[in-house]
């Protein structure tokens, strides 16, 4: 099965991420990007992972999973080495509209985290529909030497512009040239 990429706005959206080691630190490192809502829950926490949580004033709580504890959350992460916990909770998941990501195990995913590349405004993904997590992750590694380092400034700059050209064929025109004349300068 194939993942459609999708790019979401999680500021209203409450994260239970359940895990407290390496690799949970390295999703929290990436959602702490994209919102704050988080709480962590997990028997054992690393002190990487802890200070992520001081950092942001996250919630955590250091104990077991238990069923009911992705009631409240709209997106559930579980980091865990305990592929029975993974199945529990995607299981647990199907009566509510909870999505629910299982690290390394797309058995039990509603959605995959790609490997991503994120400046400022702009954000690109790269996914194998979890393939090969190591082929996306190295593509990823190529791709980020190739983009300019002012990127933001242009985005930023095309943002204020869209906000006082009036809209039409005009406004579409002037982008397309801007964009172009970016493109060609900075990648040609």
């Amino acid at each position: 099965m194939s993942f459609i990429p999708l790019y979401m706005d999680m500021n209203k959206l409450k994260v239970l991420l359940v895990g407290g080691g390496t690799i949970a630190t390295d999703k929290l490192e990436k959602l702490i990007e994209f919102t704050q809502d988080i709480t962590v829950v997990a028997t054992d926490i690393t002190p990487q992972c802890l200070a992520i949580i001081d950092q942001y004033s996250l919630s955590s709580e250091e104990r077991a999973y238990k069923k009911g504890d992705i009631q409240g959350y709209d997106i559930v992460i579980v980091a865990t080495d305990t592929i029975n916990l993974h199945k529990e909770i995607y299981e647990e998941s199907r009566a509510s509209r909870v999505l629910v990501n299982s690290v390394d195990n797309t058995d039990y995913c509603d959605f995959i985290f790609p490997s991503y590349i994120k400046r400022g405004d702009l954000t690109i993904a790269f996914s194998t529909s979890g393939s090969s997590p190591a082929f996306a992750k190295q593509i990823r590694r190529y791709f980020e030497n190739k983009i300019p380092k002012d990127i933001d400034i242009f985005l930023q700059q095309m943002r204020e512009l869209r906000q006082i050209l009036p809209k039409g064929k005009e406004r579409m025109k002037k982008f397309e040239l801007m964009a172009q004349e970016y493109i060609e300068k900075n990648f040609g």
